[in-house]
């Protein structure tokens, strides 16, 4: 009877440790647990952190309670204390150990997340600079100073900074790259900002976490981290296809995906499908903030 108890109590163990050390094991490119850029690095290894810490809190109770259990079991002769009401020393351990890991753990995150905040821009080159526009359900990402575009295609150089300015053309959307670090709100009429690198090449998987109707579980977008020349490569195969005017934009924003779009105006990128174009015009992420605020379309 107690080897079948000990044998469950193990095997309990073993699958919560399994769970714990696997998670991060997931697709490459979709999750922090393997990151593809800074931020993302520093957040997995800020919950690698917290979560030692914690074990400070969580050890003794995993390993006292069976302790009690067994110390006070029925006929094992432990001591009974009826009139024992109040231990000093162990008030002090239950209510003071944990006040010193919260103020650890501020002191910890307050200076990194200072250091990555999503509007300070990272160090090293120049940042690229991408404006991003939040359609139902799809993503434009401008290069305002490649003057293209594309729609649910993120391509972005290895080892440079990127600067994104993002607003929406519909309802509110969460911004998210996994792989690469923090998210952040698109709204109508707001300019919000996110400030990412990829270290290397790869590909990562780009999403919105905010429900924003039916269309929620298929607003994803491709993220690719290409070397120099390949980045520059693609900006010119880009440059090729056809502009982006008015007309073109109104047929984007339509609800819908991606793909109806593309199905819509006949066109696709040679890189995925998605339609992509040249041309794009200087001022139509100033537009778009402007049709709901026009004071945030100045800043």
């Amino acid at each position: 009877m107690r080897r079948a108890c000990g044998r469950r109590i193990a095997s309990g163990l073993g699958a919560t440790l399994a769970s714990v050390f696997l998670s991060g094991c997931g697709t490459p490119g979709s999750s922090f647990m393997s990151p593809g850029g800074i931020v993302a690095a520093s957040q997995r290894h800020w919950l690698i952190e917290i979560l030692l810490i914690l074990t400070v809190v969580a050890a003794p109770i995993f390993i006292g309670l069976p302790l009690c259990i067994w110390r006070y079991r029925r006929h094992a002769g432990g001591a009974y204390r009826p009139n024992w009401g109040l231990s000093r020393p162990l008030e002090y351990v239950i209510w003071g150990v944990p006040c010193l890991i919260v103020l650890l753990l501020s002191l910890l995150v307050i200076g990194p997340e200072n250091r990555f905040s999503p509007y300070d821009p990272l160090p090293g080159p120049p940042p690229l600079r991408v404006q991003v526009v939040a359609l139902n359900w799809k993503w434009l990402f401008i290069y305002p100073d490649q003057h293209v575009a594309s729609v649910d295609k993120l391509a972005i150089p290895a080892g440079r900074p990127v600067r994104f300015f993002l607003t929406s053309d519909s309802t509110m959307q969460s911004f998210f790259i996994p792989a690469l670090g923090s998210q952040i709100y698109a709204m109508a009429g707001m300019v919000t900002q996110l400030n990412l690198q990829a270290i290397n090449p790869g590909h990562f998987d780009g999403k919105n976490t905010q429900f924003n109707g039916m269309g929620f579980q298929d607003d994803r977008f491709d993220v690719e981290a290409l070397s120099e020349n390949d980045f520059q490569a693609w900006i010119n195969r880009l440059k090729t296809q056809p502009r982006l005017d008015t007309a073109t934009y109104a047929v984007i924003a339509r609800q819908g995906s991606a793909q109806e779009a593309a199905h819509t105006l006949a066109q696709a990128s040679s890189l995925t499908g998605m339609p992509s174009f040249s041309e794009a015009p200087p001022d139509l992420f100033k537009s778009v903030v402007d049709r709901y605020s026009p004071s945030m379309a100045t800043k």
